[in-house]
C-alpha cells in the first residue's frame, strides 16, 4: 500500500474526500504514477499534484481514472462535481490544466476547444442553482413562513439577518431525523457485519450520516474503540475512533473510512 503524505490542512472536506478516493483507486490498481500517466493521458507531475491535494483534477482526468480502475464513473464524477464547486469557492476559481496533460489533442481540435467550455458551464450551473436556492430560503424565512425565526421563538424575537444566521445551525441539525440503530454482529466468510449495511467501499467522513455510518460505529465498538453513541452520524468522536484504528493497523491516518479501513473493521479481531 502506498504511504501517502498528509493532505493540506486547509483543504475543503469535499475536495479531501475526492482526493482520498482517487488515492484508494490508484492503490487498488497497484500502478505507479508513471504507469497511471501512460494509461490516462495525464502526466505524472499532474497526478502528483492531483493526488497531493495541490491542484483539482479536471473532469476528464477523473473519467480516465474511473476507466482505468474499473470504478463506477457516475459516483466518482458526483464527488468531483461537489469538490469542484467547493474548490471554486475557496480558491476563487477552478484551475484549468491544459499544460499538464500528455497525449493532448492537437491545438484547435474540437476536444481542446470544448474542454474548458464544458467545465465552465458545469461550474456556472452549480453556482446558479446554489444562488437560487439561497434566495428562495431567505425569502421564505423573512416572510414569516413556517420554520421562520418568529415562528420558532415567538412574538418579539428579531427576524433580522443575525437572528437568521444564528438559527441556521439548529435547522441543519433538526433536518437529521433521529433514527435508532442496533448492532447485530454476525460473521460471514471471515468478515463481520452489524446488520446496518454490507458495504465494503463506501467513502465516509465527518458530516456524513446514515446506516453506513452506523455500521462503521458498530464495527469500531466491536474492535474495542468507542465512537460514542451508535447514532449513524459521523462526528468528532467517530472520526477520532477511525484515526485510532487506522493508526493501529498501519493505514493512512486521515479519519476517512474507505475500502482499506472497511477491510480492517470487518476482518480485525476484537480486543
Amino acid at each position: 500500500m502506498s504511504r501517502w503524505k498528509e493532505l493540506p490542512a486547509e483543504l475543503d472536506p469535499r475536495v479531501h474526500q475526492l482526493v482520498v478516493r482517487l488515492r484508494h483507486l490508484k492503490d487498488h490498481t497497484g500502478l505507479s504514477t508513471r504507469q497511471l500517466a501512460a494509461k490516462t493521458g495525464y502526466s505524472a507531475k499532474s497526478w502528483e499534484r492531483y493526488l497531493g491535494g495541490r491542484s483539482l483534477p479536471p473532469r476528464e482526468a477523473v473519467e480516465a481514472m474511473a476507466r482505468v480502475t474499473g470504478a463506477e464513473p457516475a459516483r466518482l464524477l458526483a464527488l468531483h462535481e461537489v469538490a469542484a464547486e467547493r474548490w471554486a469557492r475557496t480558491r476563487g476559481a477552478v484551475p484549468a490544466e491544459p499544460e499538464t496533460t500528455v497525449a493532448e489533442p492537437a491545438p484547435g481540435s474540437e476536444k481542446t476547444r470544448r474542454r474548458p467550455t464544458r467545465f465552465a458551464l458545469v461550474t456556472a450551473a452549480v453556482a446558479l442553482v446554489l444562488a437560487v436556492s439561497a434566495s428562495i430560503l431567505l425569502a421564505v424565512r423573512f416572510t414569516g413562513a413556517p420554520g421562520s425565526d418568529e415562528g420558532d421563538h415567538g412574538p418579539g424575537h428579531s427576524g433580522g439577518p443575525a437572528a437568521t444566521a444564528a438559527h441556521a445551525p439548529a435547522t441543519t441539525a433538526a433536518s437529521r431525523s433521529p433514527v435508532t440503530y442496533t448492532c447485530r454482529m454476525k460473521q460471514v466468510d471471515g468478515r463481520w457485519y452489524a446488520g446496518n449495511s454490507r458495504t465494503q467501499d463506501a467513502i465516509l467522513s465527518d458530516g456524513h450520516a446514515g446506516p453506513e455510518v452506523a455500521e462503521a460505529q458498530c464495527l469500531l465498538r466491536r474492535a474495542g474503540i468507542s465512537p460514542g453513541e451508535v447514532d449513524g452520524i459521523f462526528g468528532p468522536l467517530t472520526q477520532r475512533a477511525v484515526k485510532r484504528i487506522q493508526t493501529r493497523d498501519g493505514l493512512v491516518v486521515d479519519g476517512i473510512i474507505g475500502p482499506h479501513t472497511w477491510r480492517s473493521l470487518r476482518e480485525t479481531a476484537p480486543t
